[in-house]
């Protein structure tokens, strides 16, 4: 606690010169803004973040009369999912889409702040026990290729804001998948089973905690489905999954 509070003086000392050598600007639109890292009032007014009516357990949108009565959606009724939840800062639409690809493949990590802070305004805060933010994991290759693993960020950044304590490489991904897209719910089964697995060395800390899976973007959720599976099937009570988008 008190080396983040140094970190945060030292920070807030410094700001005046990286804003005059930096002035702060949009990372969306590029206009001026008032601070370092934030978006301007037009690109935040694009951004769409789930509301009412939604699914109980999955925030996809529902109509109104399903919504009052707290029903699930086709999709969560059809096929039960594992999960406790999803939790998304916003839909998947051009603007988010445009953070995202700015975070991951254009290098600006210091986005991660920002998303995280609108991921951080989804979550609960813990009650009585914080629970275990596990990063959906990069396969060492494509690791080794962008030098980073953009979920990892996200929960670090999660973890100093208070939502709770980070595991970074409690899950590994042990083979190297193609693109899912297009892919049936089946055959994205088949190409990630066996993919994903706990850490031994983390099982400890998995057993019997809540765990908050963070990701980037949730897209077809077979990724994080396999997560899920991983962790609950390694001992963990339960399983959110959190993201910054979510495409519906």
């Amino acid at each position: 606690m008190l080396r983040m509070d140094w970190e945060n003086t030292i920070a807030q000392g410094l700001r005046p010169v990286v804003d005059l050598i930096y002035p702060p600007r949009c990372p969306s639109c590029g206009v001026a803004v008032a601070t370092q890292g934030g978006l301007c009032l037009e690109c935040w007014s694009m951004l769409e973040a789930p509301g009412e009516p939604q699914c109980a357990l999955c925030q996809r949108p529902m109509p109104d009369d399903a919504a009052s009565a707290r029903l699930r959606c086709f999709e969560c009724r059809e096929t039960e999912p594992r999960h406790s939840g999803i939790l998304a800062a916003t839909y998947y639409t051009d603007i988010s889409r445009k953070l995202v690809l700015s975070f991951k493949h254009g290098g600006k990590l210091a986005l991660a702040p920002l998303l995280a802070r609108m991921i951080a305004a989804r979550l609960p805060p813990p009650v009585e026990t914080m629970p275990l933010l596990v990063p959906v994991p990069l396969h060492r290759w494509r690791l080794w290729q962008r030098g980073f693993n953009q979920a990892a960020l996200l929960a670090q950044e999660l973890a100093r804001l208070g939502r709770g304590e980070v595991a970074v490489d409690a899950l590994v991904r042990r083979k190297r998948t193609p693109s899912l897209g297009g892919l049936g719910r089946e055959a994205r089964e088949r190409v990630l089973a066996g993919a994903i697995e706990v850490r031994s060395g983390a099982r400890a800390r998995v057993v019997g905690a809540d765990v908050i899976l963070v990701d980037d973007v949730l897209t077809s959720g077979a990724t994080s489905d396999a997560c899920v599976a991983a962790l609950l099937d390694a001992g963990a009570r339960s399983v959110r999954i959190a993201c910054f988008a979510r495409v519906i």
